[in-house]
């Protein structure tokens, strides 16, 4: 099928490809399906992008390699709403907030998304710990920051 996205205009998807956030993410409850797109090839950063309304679209990426020691523990009410079997079936990833330059860009380090890759459902939590990482914490002063 196709989708119009945020960044990337017509895109080809395959429907098992969708991933289902049952509570939506916070400020888009309203979209519940999205699908992960690269943007880039060899890019760190992939656009989670809503399927059902076009303008819903994030850039997102791997937080573990900008920031190695990046850890949570996931609470067991998450854990249900993401139905995890195996902890190794859930991906994470952070929100970016691309600016010019792209060392300026941030990640949210407070929120991520998770997904159960096997089930295909997610979720963005916000994490209890919220003194240790950072709603906008800077790429570029990330270990492992890609230039």
């Amino acid at each position: 099928m196709n989708i119009e996205t945020k960044f990337l205009g017509s895109v080809e998807i395959e429907k098992e490809n969708i991933i289902t956030f049952e509570e939506g993410i916070p400020g888009f409850e309203e979209s519940k399906k999205f699908v992960l797109l690269p943007l880039e090839k060899e890019s760190p950063f992939c656009l989670l992008q809503s399927t059902e309304q076009v303008v819903v679209g994030f850039v997102v990426a791997f937080p573990f390699l900008f920031k190695k020691d990046y850890a949570f523990d996931l609470l067991e009410s998450d854990k249900k709403v993401l139905r995890v079997k195996e902890e190794s079936d859930i991906v994470t990833y952070s929100i970016v907030t691309l600016k010019d330059p792209l060392e300026a860009s941030t990640l949210n380090l407070l929120a991520p998304v998770l997904i159960n890759v096997k089930e295909k459902i997610g979720k963005q939590i916000v994490l209890q710990d919220n003194e240790k990482y950072a709603l906008r914490h800077p790429i570029g002063a990330l270990e492992g920051s890609v230039k």
